[in-house]
């Protein structure tokens, strides 16, 4: 009975030292003083909460307009045929633009049939010149034209640099690369410039020229220049970093161009073995083939067979395009 109570009585004054030492030790030691004191100095002055606070403004600041850019980008994704027009450098109205198809489309039913196409063979060659044709030049066109603003791109941003360093402003930058630079980069600055002498703002006519030229590049060029017109901060600075950024892009691009030739080699090569067949046959044996396009069930077995090509080639393309 003595051991359990010196037991109970060591264990009771274990737990009251405890208590005390974690309450009454900060305090008879000048513990708490020096956390008071260690506080008051690290803490930070009006200037640095100013600054901070900026800083917190600046960073909703950007994010709002990336924000609202992409938002902008998901209300316009289908683009709209005059657009289409826009984008492959031509100045066609859309009237035009169908006018022009429905002609191919009936010289293309004209000449098949008078070829003894039969009717369904020419009109699926009229459906194929007047829907898909002008569509593919348009689509042609586009790529060519794009190539070509990539390659002139990183260069107007270094003049635009060089410019703003050595003290004009960001509009006369731009008129100096619409002065001096290639179609159709010279062009797509002329109309920033339009756009921005009409009383738009240049953040917003910088933006816009992501609507008549579809490319990151071109998307990348318009956010910087928007976020700085809102924000501020230093312009030169931050087209120097996206100067670089379109060059590793560019260089990106033509290693990813070397690497995938060999099976764009081999898809060319497969896609066109049937057509040269066909040819072939039809040069030696003309009667033989003849059946494809004079029987109606040839002509049904002709356009599957185009079907099915025209799906083994855009499988194809998908596989050895690369996008990043």
């Amino acid at each position: 009975m003595n051991t359990q109570t010196l037991a109970l009585a060591f264990l009771a004054a274990t737990a009251i030292g405890g208590v005390a030492w974690v309450f009454l030790y900060p305090s008879l030691s000048g513990e708490k003083k020096a956390e008071a004191r260690r506080s008051s100095v690290a803490r930070p002055e009006p200037a640095a909460r100013q600054a901070d606070k900026n800083q917190r403004s600046r960073r909703e600041q950007v994010e709002g307009t990336l924000k609202e850019l992409d938002a902008r980008r998901q209300k316009d994704k289908k683009v709209a045929l005059s657009t289409r027009i826009t984008q492959a450098g031509l100045s066609w109205s859309t009237q035009k633009f169908w006018i022009i198809s429905g002609v191919l489309a009936a010289v293309a039913f004209m000449l098949t049939f008078i070829a003894g196409g039969g009717p369904l063979g020419s009109a699926g060659m009229a459906f194929a010149a007047g829907f898909g044709l002008p569509r593919w030049i348009l689509n042609f066109l586009k790529k060519r034209r794009e190539t070509a603003f990539l390659k002139a791109l990183p260069d107007a941003v270094d003049v635009i640099v060089r410019g703003i360093k050595a003290g004009l402003p960001l509009f006369e930058s731009i008129k100096v690369v619409a002065a001096d630079a290639p179609e159709p980069l010279k062009g797509e600055f002329l109309a920033i410039i339009e756009t921005q002498t009409i009383g738009m703002p240049l953040g917003e006519a910088c933006a816009r020229l992501f609507e008549r030229m579809p490319l990151p590049e071109a998307n990348f060029f318009g956010i910087v220049i928007a976020i700085q017109q809102k924000s501020g901060g230093n312009l030169s600075e931050a087209l120097g970093n996206l100067s670089k950024v379109l060059r590793d892009r560019k260089k990106m691009r033509e290693k990813i161009q070397a690497m995938s030739m060999e099976a764009k080699a081999s898809a060319g090569i497969i896609g066109s073995l049937p057509p040269i067949v066909m040819l072939l046959v039809w040069i030696t044996t003309p009667d033989y083939i003849a059946l494809l396009w004079t029987h109606s069930t040839g002509q049904l077995m002709l356009v599957a067979c185009l079907l099915w090509m025209a799906c083994g080639i855009l499988v194809m393309k998908k596989m050895i395009n690369f996008d990043f």
